[in-house]
């Protein structure tokens, strides 16, 4: 039992080594530069106002990009309409030009056969089949100048349906 007084010194001078070496661990070096003391509320607070910046420039973002989706679809759309509208142009335009031609063409031949009408009057020779050649050619001119009035009509009927309807939607509004 005399051993008892003995073992305990040891075993407290131990736990005391122990101790003194934990407190070397637990106490963080100190550096010259380095501030005593942080202060980690401010740094803290700087996230904080940190992270809320960011995520007003994330919701920026989203909201400008959807902006900018919002136009291409607008651009898009647009584009298409005006591609449409010059399809359609060059269709009425197409129309016109071969009705033109057509026009042409017909006054062509009635000039001809009034000619050789005129020179068989001239001769005093009377030649029937040239009065009705005349006659289907001035018939064919008129339904030619008929053609091409209704194709410049057309033309001109879609180009103001557009705007009626515009106008009369802002009437109603």
């Amino acid at each position: 039992m005399s051993d008892f007084p003995q073992l305990e010194t040891r075993i407290t001078t131990a736990l005391e080594r122990i101790r003194s070496g934990l407190d070397g661990f637990a106490a963080p070096p100190v550096v010259a530069d380095a501030p005593a003391a942080v202060d980690t509320s401010e740094t803290t607070a700087k996230v904080a106002e940190l992270t809320a910046q960011l995520d007003e420039e994330k919701t920026a973002n989203a909201q400008l990009e959807e902006r900018v989706k919002l136009l291409k679809e607008r651009q898009d759309g647009k584009m298409a309409e005006l591609e449409s509208n010059v399809d359609a142009g060059r269709a009425r335009s197409s129309r016109m030009d071969r009705e033109l031609q057509r026009l042409r063409q017909v006054n062509a031949e009635l000039r001809d056969i009034n000619g050789q009408l005129r020179e068989a009057l001239t001769e005093g020779v009377s030649e029937p089949h040239l009065v009705n050649k005349a006659m289907l050619a001035e018939l064919e001119a008129l339904r030619a100048t008929r053609s091409a009035d209704a194709a410049e009509m057309d033309a001109i009927l879609e180009e103001l349906t557009p705007i009626i309807e515009r106008e009369a939607k802002d009437a109603t509004s």
